[in-house]
């Protein structure tokens, strides 16, 4: 299964495959950072961002968005919409349990840290996902020469020459 992977991550044009290392840094940095706040504050950390769905769906980010990540990297079509909509819920969720801040501070919003990146990310990921879901699909049913191996006639008229031993003369 490994070798199939591979093949088919090699057949990706370089640029989708940039776009998956984006994905994977992006989702393990997030995951992370949750993991990180957990730790810190244990399964109520959340308890300040607003509705409890949403302090559940910030908790959750500790699964979905290392699943995210592997399912990209697996190249899965839908660890492509998985991550899609990770990361929408996951801005709104930012911007709304920040709101307030964000109204009061704007200048704020310019930090390398926070609801910037988070925001940057999210829009890449949304952005890029319905291509790579294409690219994907196209890369698992191209026909790699990893994936068949050689037709027998190929072969055969290969290794026999016109007197039929092999050498041509």
């Amino acid at each position: 299964m490994t070798d199939g992977i591979r093949g088919r991550r090699r057949a990706l044009p370089r640029r989708a495959r940039t776009v998956l290392l984006v994905y994977a840094a992006g989702f393990l940095e997030g995951t992370g950072d949750h993991a990180l706040y957990l730790a810190r504050g244990g399964l109520h950390a959340y308890a300040g961002f607003g509705p409890p769905p949403l302090q559940v769906f910030f908790v959750a980010l500790v699964v979905l968005d290392p699943l995210a990540a592997v399912l990209t990297l697996w190249l899965r079509p839908w660890g492509f919409r998985l991550a899609a909509a990770v990361m929408t819920l996951d801005v709104l969720g930012n911007w709304y349990v920040n709101w307030r801040w964000v109204t009061a501070h704007p200048e704020e919003l310019l930090r390398p840290v926070g609801l910037l990146p988070i925001t940057l990310f999210g829009l890449f990921v949304v952005a890029t996902a319905p291509v790579m879901t294409r690219v994907v699909r196209g890369a698992v049913t191209a026909d790699l020469p990893v994936a068949r191996p050689p037709s027998i006639r190929k072969d055969a008229a290969r290794q026999s020459g016109p007197d039929g031993n092999g050498a041509h003369r």
